[in-house]
């Protein structure tokens, strides 16, 4: 079989199951209906990339009580995909699958993403009354059963003393967690707590450590406080070159602070030189971390 006729029978396999689904799904069967919203969500398997038909099949699934359907129904009311966004009929999407306890996997891992969601909404006040307790509730809920997500969340909340005690070793332990995930925001934040010793011994190369693993994922107020040590030479050997790097990347990611450092080193410190070599280390880990983006490890699980 030649690539060109291979690809031919991967595109009339592909039609073939999403036609299947949408005959079962308009039969009433729910999880022909469930699957039929990723089909229209993504473009995927000869459906058109339509996020109002995504939500209305989801919708069917969710009042049958599918808790990924309710979850995914619920994040594109967050959203506004194919729907208006609304808080209050995220929120109460939302619950519906967080309170499916019982679930079993797969169907279970929306189960707690549902819970992480509706442990931040508390938390913002966002389609319900901003609540602590209720934001701890839930996230701890999502957290204990490993959500990357839930636990950086929930981290914060002990460390701001959100809904439960100021406590940073505790923050420190659940931010860890979503650290050790693979969780950019985490990894951060867990620099952060390091560099302040807060929660863990005050450690920079601790805080190296985990704000380059963050900042190689492509985060750039990691990138731009890596950028920071290695000016300082804080955690890691001075290097104003490698600094400016970083800085260049963190202000190509949107981080704007970068600008009047990057400004600072080219007109007082670095040579023409030392500035190209600059540019060009950016350039290399410019590739570098979108080969990564491109291949990624497995994904952590978050909403």
């Amino acid at each position: 079989m030649t690539k060109q006729e291979h690809e031919a029978y991967l595109r009339e396999a592909h039609l073939r199951f999403f036609k299947r689904h949408k005959r079962k799904a308009e039969q009433g069967h729910v999880r022909s209906q469930s699957m039929l919203g990723w089909l229209y969500r993504d473009g995927k398997c000869g459906a058109p990339q339509d996020y109002v038909e995504a939500a209305k099949w989801w919708r069917k699934a969710a009042e049958q009580g599918v808790a990924d359907a309710q979850y995914n129904l619920g994040w594109m009311y967050h959203n506004g995909e194919g729907v208006p966004q609304d808080y209050e009929e995220a929120a109460k999407w939302y619950r519906k699958a967080a309170e499916q306890e019982h679930q079993m996997q797969p169907e279970r891992r929306y189960t707690r993403a549902a819970q992480a969601n509706l442990g931040l909404m508390y938390c913002n006040g966002e389609g319900v009354p901003q609540d602590y307790e209720e934001a701890v509730k839930w996230s701890r809920k999502a957290a204990e059963q490993g959500n990357a997500f839930a636990q950086n969340n929930l981290g914060a909340m002990y460390a701001n003393g959100e809904g439960v005690p100021k406590n940073y070793v505790e923050a420190a332990k659940w931010v860890r967690k979503a650290a050790e995930q693979g969780y950019a925001d985490a990894q951060n934040n867990l620099g952060l707590m390091y560099h302040r010793g807060r929660g863990v011994p005050e450690d920079d190369a601790e805080a190296v450590k985990w704000w380059r693993k963050a900042a190689e994922q492509g985060l750039a107020m990691a990138q731009f406080r890596l950028g920071a040590m290695y000016l300082l030479g804080g955690g890691v050997q001075e290097d104003k070159v490698e600094a400016y790097a970083w800085y260049l990347l963190a202000k190509e990611n949107g981080y704007e602070d970068s600008s009047e450092v990057i400004s600072d080193l080219e007109e007082r410190y670095l040579t023409v030189k030392q500035g190209k070599k600059g540019q060009a280390r950016a350039l290399e880990l410019h590739r570098l971390i979108e080969e990564r983006k491109e291949n990624p490890k497995p994904s952590v699980e978050s909403p």
